[in-house]
């Protein structure tokens, strides 16, 4: 048998189990990653230490996982027997269950390794019905972190939608006028909620979504995830974290810009111009077989270095969270680029994204992400860095 694209074998080695196996959905990153294939409703991944794999799921699915995913070996409801148990057990959740159970038995499994969510019902059941379940980390976590050719180009189109949207939203801010110490545009006040549905309605355009978008202004900025849905202020830091997500390609990408419409003060731009220097820092850091937090220490000692505070001495102002983290299927994934010592790769993408904040003077932040080369790395992030708009 030829080595499947995903094996875990050595990941079951170490378990000392006879296989892995996932249940999830479209929401389930690992899962579709390892079958390239999206339902809205729960099905089943198993890989044995034998290296077969086997893709679980409704009949009614049969037809287009044949066309659409990776995996050839397809086993159904019905296969399993699944209408008889249900008017045996007359609950849906214990008839799959019983499902799996008797899928592994077939297989000649006894031991299998889960993720860490996978559920208890069904740990519980399988545990129950005599099989060794054991919870470990999940594999393709690890494999998940070096990039494809074709996911790099799923992780720019994202950015290409990220970016029209950051354009769009920074367009709104520097067109609008001010008045009272507030912007307006064509009339009306302009407002935080305004802003996130320009973002919004633009990613759309491309095919793409975001959720928990960051619009904030003024001392809302001073919170790192703090979000501003009333009247944007004049002279005062607007934070933009956009994250959206391709609806086909699945992939994120990730990008913040701080600006601001009106007078900046002289205590705004010292702390813009430290974070841009910071970032630099730590763009220069980046390359293969350097430890994450070698880059987050550089990061961290250029903000000490200027009189910043870091949450790395145990302050609670300034720079108070890592410096990035990996970015791909989930928004967050490895390598996070913080206090671990994980070596970055050929094939990592990242995030850098320094920032500073003080309740009262508001927050900076500067979020661009690259991908780690052989010589060091290259920024997926086109948008320029302007402060005063």
């Amino acid at each position: 048998m030829t080595e499947p694209e995903f094996s875990i074998k050595k990941a079951l080695e170490e378990a000392g189990t006879d296989a892995y196996l996932m249940t999830g959905n479209l929401h389930n990153s690992d899962i579709y990653y390892v079958t390239r294939f999206l339902a809205s409703d729960d099905f089943a991944y198993l890989q044995t230490d034998e290296e077969k794999e086997i893709l679980f799921i409704s009949d009614m699915e049969k037809g287009r996982a044949e066309i659409e995913s990776r995996v050839s070996t397809i086993k159904t409801l019905q296969d399993l027997g699944y209408r008889e148990k249900m008017k045996e057990k007359k609950d849906p959740s214990i008839a799959y269950a019983a499902c799996i159970s008797e899928l592994l038995a077939r297989e000649g499994i006894k031991k299998v390794a889960v993720p860490y969510d996978f559920p208890v019902f069904e740990s519980n059941y399988l545990k129950e019905a005599g099989f060794s379940v054991v919870p470990i980390k999940s594999p393709f976590r690890k494999i998940r972190s070096l990039k494809r050719p074709e996911e790099l180009e799923a992780i720019k189109y994202a950015q290409m939608a990220g970016e029209k949207a950051m354009e769009a939203a920074i367009a709104l801010i520097s067109e609008a006028e001010e008045r009272d110490g507030l912007l307006y545009y064509s009339g009306e006040v302009l407002t935080g909620a305004k802003v996130l549905s320009v973002i919004d309605h633009t990613l759309l355009d491309y095919g793409c979504e975001a959720e928990e978008t960051i619009v904030s202004c003024g001392k809302d900025t001073a919170n790192p995830h703090g979000t501003t849905d009333g009247p944007l202020r004049a002279n005062a830091p607007i934070i933009l974290d956009i994250f959206p997500r391709s609806k086909k390609k699945r992939y994120f990408a990730d990008m913040t810009r701080t600006v601001l419409h009106g007078k900046a003060s002289e205590e705004l731009k010292k702390m813009y111009e430290t974070v841009l220097a910071a970032q630099k820092k730590g763009f220069e850091m980046v390359k293969p077989g350097v430890k994450a937090s070698d880059v987050h220490n550089a990061v961290c000692d250029f903000f000490e270095a200027q009189g910043y505070d870091t949450y790395r001495s145990g302050a609670k102002v300034g720079f108070i969270h890592s410096t990035g983290h990996g970015v791909g299927l989930d928004i967050h994934e490895l390598p996070g680029v913080g206090e671990n010592g994980v070596l970055l790769e050929v094939g990592n993408v990242i995030t850098l994204e320094p920032g500073l904040y003080y309740p009262e003077i508001g927050g900076i932040r500067i979020e661009d992400m690259v991908l780690v080369t052989e010589n060091g790395c290259q920024n997926f992030t086109g948008l320029e860095k302007r402060f005063v708009v």
